[in-house]
């Protein structure tokens, strides 16, 4: 079947153009990626945002089941990358999609039975204190939600998390119609000039500032799908806030195989929920990956859901080093594997189609997301 054919095109659409011979430097792929534009949409009911927020996923389906698993149809990725766009006021749309490539020339109750287990050995997590680090570059990419989860800042205006932070795969969770996003910052002190005299050995106390979310798209494929049929493949959302947040954000980019990632390495910043009030870096290597899914071991508790996982590169075009988010973390996975059972957290992998549908969402023109 043609269809058939070109899913296949599709998903071999970002041609990886590593350098042939071996380079001391770890240099960002150049891809060239689909093209994804809005067909039809359809208005919907208002939903009812009656589903408890969940600050992690758990599923069953590990490395194994999704690389055994049937190649989808070119219908059924249209499908999934449809999307739904839930608004302030609550309306609710559902917009279907084309995708072209242009000419370059298990049981719940188990799984959460296992989802306290998500510190491997000895906790390698860094809880980031003081505006200094804060408040810079990439730290200051990293915002949180009212739900509870993490969010990163990826534009102007732009927000990328988690969908089961919004959406629990069959309802829009409570608090999702009046959405915010808090950006860390300075308390005020008390007093009048005197007060910005403070003692250098304490760390400054931080608040957050709140912005409230104007619109959120999440694609079909959580919608329908759900973490409990195969895996976390489309767990992932876009906000767009209400009024630009001033700051210095990163930029989305397709990701790379893990063997070409510095080190086999990545790396994500989230308010874990065992250390409220705090910002907590780490970084791990990657055990294993999906054409959808990166598999690791990085320390994480409930609360970092959401945030962007990161890698640091070389931009050959621009001369310069670059960070670039590559995945959304999902969450705790425990694997049954011959019997034994195994744990990863799971980070939603930015495919070529993804890029395109990201990049779409956020900039509105396609012609500015022809490069990943």
């Amino acid at each position: 079947m043609a269809a058939l054919s070109t899913l296949i095109l599709l998903l071999c659409a970002a041609k990886n153009v590593m350098p042939s011979s071996p380079h001391w430097k770890p240099t960002w792929p150049s891809y060239r990626v689909p093209v994804i534009l809005p067909q039809s949409t359809l208005n919907l009911d208002k939903p009812q945002f009656d589903a408890e927020a969940r600050l992690e996923v758990v599923s069953p389906c590990g490395p194994a089941c999704h690389k055994s698993s049937p190649l989808p149809t070119y219908e059924e990725v249209k499908n999934y990358l449809s999307y739904e766009t839930l608004y302030a006021n609550g309306s609710l749309t559902e917009t279907e999609v084309g995708i072209y490539i242009l000419s370059s020339g298990g049981d719940g109750s188990r799984g959460r039975s296992r989802t306290k287990r998500q510190i491997y050995g000895y906790d390698s997590r860094f809880s980031i204190f003081g505006k200094d680090f804060l408040l810079n570059y990439p730290f200051s990419t990293s915002v949180k939600l009212s739900t509870g989860c993490t969010g990163t800042l990826v534009a102007e205006k732009h927000v990328l998390t988690a969908a089961h932070c919004i959406h629990d795969g069959k309802s829009y969770v409570k608090g999702a119609q009046k959405l915010r996003v808090g950006f860390l910052k300075p308390k005020q002190k008390d007093g009048g000039k005197g007060s910005n005299i403070t003692n250098s050995a304490m760390p400054e106390k931080m608040k957050f500032q709140w912005i409230r979310v104007k619109r959120t798209h999440v694609p079909k494929g959580w919608i329908k799908g759900n973490a409990n049929d195969i895996g976390m493949d489309y767990d992932y959302a876009l906000l767009e806030l209400k009024k630009p947040h001033k700051r210095k954000f990163m930029k989305i980019g397709v990701s790379p195989p893990a063997r070409h990632l510095p080190g086999g390495r990545i790396h994500f910043s989230g308010y874990d929920n065992d250390r409220p009030g705090n910002l907590v870096y780490r970084f791990c290597d990657v055990k294993d990956e999906t054409y959808d899914l990166l598999y690791q071991q990085c320390d994480a508790q409930p609360g970092a859901s959401g945030s962007g996982v990161y890698v640091r590169m070389w931009k050959r075009q621009n001369h310069k080093w670059e960070r670039k988010i590559i995945g959304i973390f999902s969450g705790h996975q425990w694997v049954d594997m011959n019997g034994t059972p195994q744990d990863f957290n799971v980070a939603v992998r930015i495919t070529p189609l993804k890029y395109a549908q990201i990049c779409y969402w956020i900039k509105g023109n396609y012609l500015d997301c022809r490069e990943g």
